[in-house]
């Protein structure tokens, strides 16, 4: 394929924000039937959206961190459960340019290919003639009925008995889907189980973890590219953050959005943007979203700098980024809050965004990797001179 030069961030933003709209109107249909309307991957497809992470080699566009922060944020303005899948879809397909270049000659052969993945190892990889026979499943596998491949993590037997991580590329028709999502938030992002019986995987679909986390693969062609030389845990959650990020500043649209000629029901304030309750909640939700903000561009800044510069990453700087993400989602979950809180009973209704944005920067904070708690404790852990207790880092 030609290698076309990529649109630009601006760009990129642009396109991202004129499907806002878009976004917002099939919001309630994507939580009513579970996941993202085909319409809406149409558009995302149509503007480019989903080529920031494909190798240009294949038509991609390669775009720095910096840009797909900005544009998943600016997709959550419309739906968070957009924004989630997206950067879901950018994750695994960023995964797919650390396998060797064969199998990505084999899945980049889909055009607009979409991939999903999971990094939770729930499956179990025994050796056979020429690969692995796999089974298990992965639940919160976001994406992947409108998906092609997934990138999953699995376990495989050790000479010594125990087990190590690794990750494998599956094609979803090689898989059995499980309609289990039946959730409070990010209804729209299809996040079901998925189920693999004894599916037979080659060697070149399977790669170690430890590499993999350390920054390492497989790739000839893909080897040296400033995008490609970040560690996967830094990408994976800087690439995350965004959505967060995004719903905050969907909080605060849609709040002001309503605002005009709304009073505050029983007190004699009839319009509440008179209320000096109401400019306390505006300016301290503000004042977290820029937090929130600061906290995502600067894992992303440090992520395309050391990458351009091909550094090596320091074991503070992998738990800053985590520590990035926590304090993406715990900011980004304060704000909502506050803008939820002022928003009155009338809010309740599917109809008005703000209650499903809260119920979506909530699900967000529970993610395991996403908690805020989790993260700052695993960067104190650091800071005081111990061993990180995960492997994801």
């Amino acid at each position: 394929m030609d290698i076309t030069a990529a649109p630009s961030r601006t760009e990129l933003v642009r396109r991202a924000s004129e499907l806002v709209p878009l976004l917002q109107k099939n919001a309630i249909w994507a939580e009513e039937n579970r996941r993202l309307p085909e319409d809406t991957i149409g558009a995302l497809t149509d503007a480019g959206i989903l080529k920031m992470r494909v190798p240009t080699r294949y038509g991609g566009y390669e775009s720095d961190m910096r840009t797909v922060v900005d544009v998943l944020s600016e997709l959550a303005r419309g739906d968070g459960s957009t924004s989630w899948t997206v950067a879901v879809w950018a994750i695994s397909t960023w995964m797919v340019g650390l396998f060797p270049d064969e199998v990505q000659d084999e899945i980049f052969s889909t055009p607009d290919v979409r991939v999903s993945g999971i990094l939770s190892p729930t499956a179990v990889a025994v050796p056979t003639e020429g690969g692995f026979v796999l089974n298990g499943k992965w639940s919160f596998n976001t994406g992947s009925q409108q998906s092609h491949w997934n990138t999953n993590a699995a376990v495989r037997p050790t000479p010594d008995g125990g087990y190590e991580p690794i990750m494998v590329a599956v094609p979803l028709s090689d898989l059995v889907v499980v309609d289990d999502w039946f959730t409070a938030g990010l209804r729209g992002s299809g996040s079901v189980t998925t189920v693999a019986q004894d599916v037979f995987v080659p060697d070149a679909r399977v790669l170690p973890m430890g590499p993999v986390l350390g920054g390492q693969h497989r790739s000839v062609l893909n080897a040296g590219k400033p995008v490609y030389s970040a560690p996967f845990m830094p990408t994976a959650c800087t690439t995350v953050s965004a959505a967060a990020l995004g719903l905050a500043r969907a909080a605060r649209d849609a709040f002001f959005e309503r605002l005009p000629g709304r009073k505050i029901t029983y007190t004699a304030y009839e319009d509440q943007s008179q209320a000096p309750i109401t400019h306390l909640q505006v300016a301290e939700a503000t004042m977290k979203i820029d937090e929130a903000e600061f906290h995502a561009n600067r894992a992303a800044g440090m992520i395309d700098d050391k990458g351009a510069a091909g550094e090596q990453w320091t074991l503070e700087e992998r738990a800053r980024v985590r520590l990035d993400l926590g304090a993406v989602c715990l900011r980004a979950k304060e704000a909502v809050d506050i803008l939820n809180t002022a928003s009155g009973g009338s809010s309740i209704y599917t109809s008005v965004p703000i209650q499903r944005i809260e119920r979506d920067i909530q699900t967000l904070n529970l993610h395991a990797i996403m908690h805020p708690n989790t993260n700052l404790e695993l960067y104190g852990r650091v800071l005081c001179g111990l061993e990180p207790n995960t492997h994801y880092i």
